[in-house]
């Protein structure tokens, strides 16, 4: 009983103050080095019913001595079992709507659609010294063959203008610590010479489907009874490049029950 109250207490004030675990992660293989992040609001959540929240996701692909890191070919994100993504009642947007365009054309195009938006940066490999490229990225509901996906659309003007279609498909598990998943196989950059660096993306949407205000995004807080919050596991990113590493990282976080 003394060592339930201990737990309790400490948990307590971890949650209180908002202190205790990382907000980021880094991860390393080699000389490639990835920084993994993200959250998501509100933190006070219902214990025994999802509702709508926003989440964020940033990730840094580099090298340790700065040479050009190798392009990303595959991307997945498990999110916790205790969030929910859906899709349902919401417009979408086809890809080929989205491809040669900018971004003022895309929001025009597929505005009711639009979930969420972000920022990208890469890098050119050259004999010189490597370019940047930089640009904006909006995220819109769609399909992937059929099945539900979000659809990236990232317009850059430095050094030039250039387009980028990126569909991550929505796909769920129904047992294990993650239960939603955003997967990807990421094209060729620049015949082979572009890696993507950085993406950050903030992704959720409220609305109304059959006469009730939903979230694209759901959570509830995983705390078990009589605890005021959890820490828990909010999501694991899994990056794998075109020279065959794979690097692997989860992000812990903590939520308050309201």
């Amino acid at each position: 009983m003394r060592q339930r109250l201990a737990i309790l207490a400490l948990l307590a004030l971890a949650v209180l103050l908002g202190a205790g675990v990382a907000r980021g992660e880094l991860t390393q293989k080699g000389d490639l080095r990835i920084s993994f992040d993200g959250g998501f609001v509100p933190r006070s959540l219902p214990r025994d019913r999802p509702t709508p929240v926003t989440a964020t996701i940033e990730g840094s692909i580099g090298t340790t001595d700065g040479t050009h890191p190798p392009a990303l070919r595959q991307l997945e994100i498990a999110l916790n079992r205790n969030a929910r993504l859906s899709t349902r009642g919401l417009p979408t947007c086809a890809s080929a709507l989205l491809q040669s365009t900018t971004t003022e054309a895309a929001l025009l195009r597929c505005r009711p659609a639009l979930v969420g938006h972000g920022s990208f940066r890469a890098t050119l490999d050259s004999t010189q010294a490597p370019v940047p490229a930089s640009g904006k990225i909006l995220v819109f509901n769609g399909r992937r063959k059929g099945r539900p996906a979000l659809i990236l659309h990232l317009y850059g003007t430095v050094p030039v203008r250039a387009t980028f279609v990126l569909p991550l498909a929505i796909s769920h598990r129904p047992t294990g610590q993650f239960g939603t998943f955003l997967s990807a196989t990421v094209p060729v950059l620049a015949g082979g010479l572009g890696s993507i660096t950085d993406i950050k993306l903030e992704i959720g949407r409220e609305y109304s489907y059959r006469g009730r205000r939903v979230g694209l995004l759901s959570a509830s807080c995983p705390a078990p009874a009589g605890f005021p919050g959890a820490v828990f596991s909010f999501a694991r990113g899994s990056f794998r490049f075109a020279d065959g590493r794979r690097l692997d990282t989860t992000l812990t976080r903590d939520c308050k029950v309201r």
